[in-house]
């Protein structure tokens, strides 16, 4: 019999007859593709300190609705995972920078928020330099247990001065 084409597929005719869709799409799971949504919601959530399994947990594929693996998080987002360290510090400046915004044309709500955020800086600041200042706590002494006691007791005893205790009598080996 012979191969009829319809739109959307190609039909072939299996052994009694019956027609045998074969799909042209690609195999699994199709690409993940980045929003801007999802990096704004990465750069965030880095701020907060999470991991990056808690992150691609939390990430979805726009067309599938799955979360993404973590080597997925790391593939599409490596832009903001690379500012990790910084990314909370980037948030904060963040905040400063709206609320000045919005201060300069005048917004009380924004002169309180900012002043909150200035005097939360400046706790920050003083806490850190009063942690400068702190001594280096000492290192407190392993605690030893008795086999290992007992065997620094052994070596302190050979190496006294007063071995005598250790020689068989008069006679040496």
């Amino acid at each position: 019999m012979a191969d009829e084409k319809i739109s959307g597929g190609e039909v072939l005719v299996d052994l009694f007859g019956n027609p045998v869709f074969r799909e042209r799409g690609t195999r699994g799971r199709p690409r993940f593709e980045r929003t801007e949504e999802n990096a704004r919601k990465v750069s965030m959530l880095l701020a907060m300190g999470w991991s990056n399994d808690r992150i691609a947990g939390v990430i979805r594929d726009p067309r599938t609705g799955k979360s993404i693996s973590v080597p997925t998080l790391k593939r599409y987002f490596r832009s903001e995972l690379s500012v990790r360290l910084v990314a909370r510090d980037m948030l904060v400046a963040k905040q400063l920078e709206l609320a000045w915004a919005k201060m300069e044309e005048g917004n009380v709500g924004a002169m309180r928020h900012f002043q909150q955020l200035v005097e939360k800086n400046d706790l920050m600041l003083a806490a850190k330099r009063m942690a400068d200042d702190l001594p280096e706590a000492e290192e407190k002494p392993v605690p030893v247990g008795k086999k290992e006691a007992a065997r620094r007791a052994a070596l302190d005893a050979v190496a006294d001065e007063d071995d005598h205790l250790l020689t068989p009598g008069k006679w040496a080996n």
